[in-house]
């Protein structure tokens, strides 16, 4: 990559990285929130479980988020189908606990298309290009 180049991808490198920290801070956060000042209302709702997958599923992609930002080069569209989907799947799994609004858990499944597209772009990510290292 060129130098102008290399400046190009700096900005969307510090974004992923910065979206990726944001994301693993809320997972950590969000998952002892619930373990702890919502415990009394997840149990009265019966949603724990619910809380905990949204929290497992979080900090798992939040981590793979991550990794993702921090590789050279990022697969862009891998990271962002799964934020996207993180966001979406994990928030409908966390506002259904939250409220025990059924209706709320249908976009789960949306959600999880998304991080199923994210992990299928990912295995496809650099599919047919040369390995610079190969080449030396």
């Amino acid at each position: 990559m060129t130098d102008s180049g290399e400046r190009r991808a700096a900005p969307a490198g510090r974004a992923m990285r910065a979206v990726a920290g944001v994301c693993g801070f809320a997972a950590v956060a969000l998952g002892a929130f619930g373990a702890h000042a919502l415990k009394p209302t997840l149990t009265a709702l019966a949603t724990a479980e619910t809380w905990h997958t949204a929290s497992l599923y979080h900090l798992v992609h939040a981590a793979v988020l991550a990794c993702i930002a921090l590789a050279r080069p990022a697969a862009r569209a891998s990271f962002w189908l799964l934020a996207a989907g993180t966001v979406v799947f994990c928030g409908s799994l966390y506002a259904f606990a939250l409220t025990g609004f059924k209706s709320l858990a249908m976009l789960a499944p949306v959600g999880g298309a998304g991080l199923l597209a994210g992990w299928l772009c990912l295995a496809c990510h650099g599919r047919g290009k040369v390995d610079e290292d190969a080449r030396s």
